[in-house]
């Protein structure tokens, strides 16, 4: 199931967290107290229209994704006791080589079967393919891979280095790796 929502990102998690309560959208914050060295501090997704006068308030990006449950149910289909707590936010930009349109069709029929396999420990996971970016980076999309708690997204992402080995190999077919951000460990609040 798949469900067009408002992405905008943010370097500024004060301002990150009056657009979410304004908007009523749910808000995936970075977990470190420093984040000058990380993509973006905070991500914001929701359906409000409000979001849509954010083209000049967002610091990092405005995007307009389409968001693919692959594990478990839409977030807007979850009570707050069944929305996920920790996300690993994964922005990627396609592998120039296939472009967009091939790696994000990848991304949903060959990685996201591997993504299930590997990490078992995943309690959600959600693709944000970008369908247009009103300002920002040129990211293609935003993984979030959630879990329960912090140490299990740090020390059981994967359910071995086979796994890891594996993730690693496929996502290098569909995403310019030199190029895709890092990984930004979010919570929900």
């Amino acid at each position: 199931m798949s469900t067009l929502k408002i992405a905008a990102v943010f370097a500024d998690k004060p301002e990150a967290r009056k657009v979410a309560k304004a908007s009523q959208s749910l808000m995936f914050e970075a977990s470190a107290e420093t984040t000058e060295h990380l993509p973006f501090a905070a991500l914001v997704l929701g359906t409000s229209e409000s979001l849509m006068d954010l083209k000049q308030h967002t610091d990092v990006g405005l995007y307009l994704v389409n968001e693919r449950a692959v594990l478990n149910q839409p977030l807007s289909m979850l009570d707050h006791d069944m929305l996920p707590v920790i996300a690993g936010v994964f922005p990627m930009v396609a592998n120039p080589e296939i472009g967009p349109k091939a790696a994000d069709t990848h991304w949903r029929e060959q990685h996201a079967p591997i993504a299930l396999d590997v990490h078992t420990a995943m309690t959600h996971y959600y693709q944000l393919s970008v369908v247009h970016r009103f300002s920002g980076e040129d990211w293609n999309g935003l993984a979030l891979c959630c879990f329960a708690n912090e140490d299990d997204l740090r020390n059981k992402f994967y359910d071995s280095p086979e796994g890891k080995r594996r993730v690693a190999l496929d996502v290098a077919k569909f995403a310019d790796t030199r190029n895709s951000p890092r990984r930004v460990v979010t919570r929900l609040v």
